[in-house]
């Protein structure tokens, strides 16, 4: 009976220690396993990251050209609109009327060419044309050309405000008609053209209501033009000269988001 008992533990130890090395084997097994599910995850996570990261850029981009896209269709309805031109076009029109009533008189017409002669350093004959010019036809050819700009026809416009700043260059429109033509090359993104018509604003008429708007487009253009630091001085003199209008209020907005964007 000894002798069974003992035979039967001898085969007993080597099948449980088989065992014991096969739970083992398997324990460890799961712990290999558990490991590369971990890494695997790891791995997993770390490209949901960057995949994450790269949809943040690319919606960053489609965030700037759409506000890039706003600004372009904020510059239309200015052009369409007339940026309240609509009501000072009314005026205008009635200033025309009256300055059409004091150049009625010899004394008048007289006094206005020699002012202009001395300002421009030119004979009073020189200028007698355009002071005694017909400021029916002149408010008309201005009036046909604000049409067209907010109609959308700009080509055709830049062309009727260029005419009529060569044809009438002493006229009190001639400021706004400047304006206007910078504006009508901005919006179809001829940008060089348009810089140079708002300087033109900004150096000839400094007290025109126009002005401020034009200094202000004129660092748009320096933007659209890669002068980058150029515009950043501009828009800054906006703020500068102008504090409170609507202009430095939209030169502030802007070199925010040029500072945003340099930092991203």
């Amino acid at each position: 009976m000894a002798g069974a008992l003992a035979s039967a533990m001898l085969f007993a130890f080597p099948v449980l220690a088989q065992d014991a090395r096969l739970s083992l084997a398997d324990r460890v097994s799961r712990l290999e396993q558990q490991t590369q599910n971990r890494d695997q995850n790891g791995t997993g996570l770390v490209n949901q990251i960057q995949q994450l990261s790269s949809q943040v850029r690319q919606m960053q981009g489609q965030i700037e050209e759409l506000q890039h896209q706003l600004q372009v269709l904020e510059d239309k309805n200015k052009a369409q609109y007339g940026d309240l031109d609509a009501r000072l076009a009314r005026l205008e029109g009635g200033g025309a009327g009256n300055a059409s009533a004091q150049a009625g008189t010899p004394a008048a017409a007289a006094t206005t060419a020699a002012t202009s002669a001395s300002a421009s350093g030119t004979p009073a004959s020189a200028s007698s044309s355009a002071t005694t010019a017909d400021p029916v036809a002149a408010q008309a050819a201005y009036d046909q050309a604000f049409q067209s700009i907010r109609n959308g026809n700009y080509a055709v416009a830049s062309r009727e405000f260029r005419a009529f700043i060569q044809q009438y260059p002493n006229h009190a429109l001639v400021p706004n008609a400047w304006y206007w033509l910078g504006q009508s090359y901005f919006v179809t993104t001829n940008y060089g053209v348009a810089l140079d018509a708002f300087k033109q604003l900004v150096s000839q008429f400094p007290q025109s209501d126009k002005t401020p708007d034009a200094l202000l487009k004129v660092g748009y253009c320096q933007i659209e033009l890669k002068q980058v630091d150029a515009a950043k001085a501009t828009l800054k003199q906006v703020v500068a000269k102008y504090p409170g209008s609507d202009s430095a209020s939209l030169a502030q907005e802007r070199l925010q988001r040029l500072q945003i964007q340099a930092g991203g």
